[in-house]
């Protein structure tokens, strides 16, 4: 459905999709929800990918043109799986695109939210509280999750563009 809105900015579609499936393994990791009390339901994991996508969209922008590119393919491939899912979700054509367009809007608050934490303008806790939790955390399992996002940005930044592009994240 969105594909008339994005036709032209990747010629190949498939790219992005190893870097996307390297974000998503990294998502599904237990530890996110249990060392980090992350709720495990959708919007919990929503909130791990997009914090995940987020930082790494953060890291591509420091390579760029070339990042550019990296990055919008995947954008694209996020909101190519983003409309997949709500479509096996049930959701039709009325409200697909409102959805997808909404949650793309998530995803690029927390690009600005990660932006800021990796510039040292916001504080890399609780950067970590706004993205991942709704509601109140244990500091314990909010520790958690900061200190696994600061090494996530730390093997990102040590991980080379063309391998991050493969997929291969530290």
């Amino acid at each position: 459905m969105l594909g008339f809105l994005f036709r032209g900015l990747t010629a190949e579609p498939d790219r992005g999709s190893a870097l996307f499936e390297a974000v998503t393994a990294l998502a599904r990791r237990p530890s996110w929800y249990v060392e980090g009390h992350v709720s495990d339901t959708l919007d919990g994991r929503f909130a791990v990918l997009t914090t995940i996508t987020a930082l790494v969209l953060v890291r591509l922008e420091l390579q760029g043109e070339e990042g550019d590119r990296v990055s919008v393919a995947l954008t694209e491939r996020f909101i190519a799986v983003m409309e997949s899912e709500h479509r096996e979700l049930g959701l039709g054509d009325p409200t697909l695109g409102k959805t997808v367009r909404k949650l793309v809007g998530m995803l690029a608050r927390r690009t600005e939210l990660w932006r800021s934490a990796a510039a040292g303008e916001t504080d890399w806790v609780e950067a970590a509280r706004e993205s991942l939790y709704k509601e109140g955390v244990p500091a314990e399992a909010l520790r958690h999750s900061a200190e696994a996002l600061t090494e996530l940005h730390r093997k990102l930044g040590e991980t080379a563009l063309g391998e991050l592009e493969q997929g291969k994240i530290g």
